[in-house]
Order: structure tokens, then sequence, then C-alpha cells
């Protein structure tokens, strides 16, 4: 089974990504920085509309703390190396998925959609930081993608099981074959960008 089909992904990310992202680090770092602080954002968004959810509670809080402590060590590289952190800039890749989330549905399939959008954006961030921590020539820039590839296939999974959690399993099936399509659609129309993680 390869290293994709794992994270259930259907295309993979063009082979150009890794060797343009390795001549643009500052940019690509920043944007890194950005991911992790809104998926910090994210979770809190989620704990904040579904508080009721006692699992989703308990296990999103502590990937709050994590997906900042992120941020942080992504900073803090930045710096050790005399970069700025820029602007934040749109992220292409998370608004067209947004853009095909159900509007206006029932709160069960508003829910399913949430969840699976963030497992589609955190199986992306593991299958980038995994092409960065085989392909940089810098071997302290590969160790360090390296952890946080095992820590986005953890969150992956995560919210996989939380929407397998609140919702039957076959509606769940089912929507996430549309979204990995979908998800496959937009990565095929995508500009291919070394500043950009997605």
């Amino acid at each position: 089974m390869s290293k994709l089909s794992i994270l259930g992904l259907k295309l993979p990310s063009d082979p150009r990504w890794v060797d343009l992202a390795s001549i643009s680090l500052e940019d690509v770092l920043t944007d890194h920085a950005f991911c992790e602080q809104k998926a910090a954002t994210s979770c809190i968004s989620l704990i904040q509309r579904y508080p009721d959810r006692d699992r989703l509670v308990t296990e999103l809080a502590p990937i709050v703390t994590e997906e900042w402590g992120h941020f942080r060590q992504v900073l803090a590289e930045m710096r050790k190396r005399g970069f700025a952190l820029g602007r934040q800039r749109k992220d292409a890749y998370v608004n067209a998925l947004q853009a095909h989330q159900i509007k206006g549905g029932r709160p069960d399939e508003v829910l399913l959609d949430r969840l699976l959008i963030f497992a589609l954006i955190e199986a992306r961030s593991c299958e980038r930081f995994r092409l960065l921590s085989e392909g940089l020539e810098d071997e302290y820039l590969r160790e360090f993608y390296r952890k946080f590839m095992v820590s986005e296939a953890g969150h992956y999974r995560l919210f996989i099981d939380l929407a397998n959690e609140y919702l039957p399993e076959e509606m769940v099936r089912t929507r996430w074959q549309e979204w990995l399509k979908i998800e496959a659609d937009i990565m095929h129309t995508l500009e291919v960008r070394g500043d950009r993680m997605h």
C-alpha cells in the first residue's frame, strides 16, 4: 500500500513542488506558520460550535495547544535562519475546499463536512511534509518536517474518527469518497507554487 493510499488521497502532489519549495524556504515557512495558526483557531471554532460533543471537545483541546506549539516552532526556526514572518496569504486550496461545503444543510451534514475538510487538510499537509522530509537538502529541515508529518497523520485520523463517532459510518464513507474526488480535482487545477504549503 502506498503512502498516498494510506492517507486516502487520490492524487499525489506535483513532484516539482518540493524543488520549488526548497528555493522559497522563507515563503514556505511563513505559509506553514500561518497554516499551524489557522489549524489551532479552527479547532477552537469547532469546540465553540459543538460544546455538547464531549469527545470532540476532549480530543481537540490538546490539539489547539499542539498546533499553536507548532506555530511557535516554525517561527523559531524562521528567526534562527534570519527570516521574517511575512504577511498571511490567501489559501487557494482551503478556499476551494470550503466552496464545496454543504451550505444550509442539516446540522449533521454541516458537522460532517467540517470534520472531513479538516481531515483532508491534515492529510494533504502530511503528504507535503513527507515530501519535504525526503526531498530537502537541509538535513535538519528534513528531520524537522518528518516530525510534523507524523503529527499531521495523527490529526487526519482523529478527524475521521470523530466523524465516525457522531455520524453513521456509511454516511461518512460515502461523503469521504466524494470529498476525495473534489480534493483531487482541486489539486489538478491549482497552480504549483513553492511558496505555499498547499
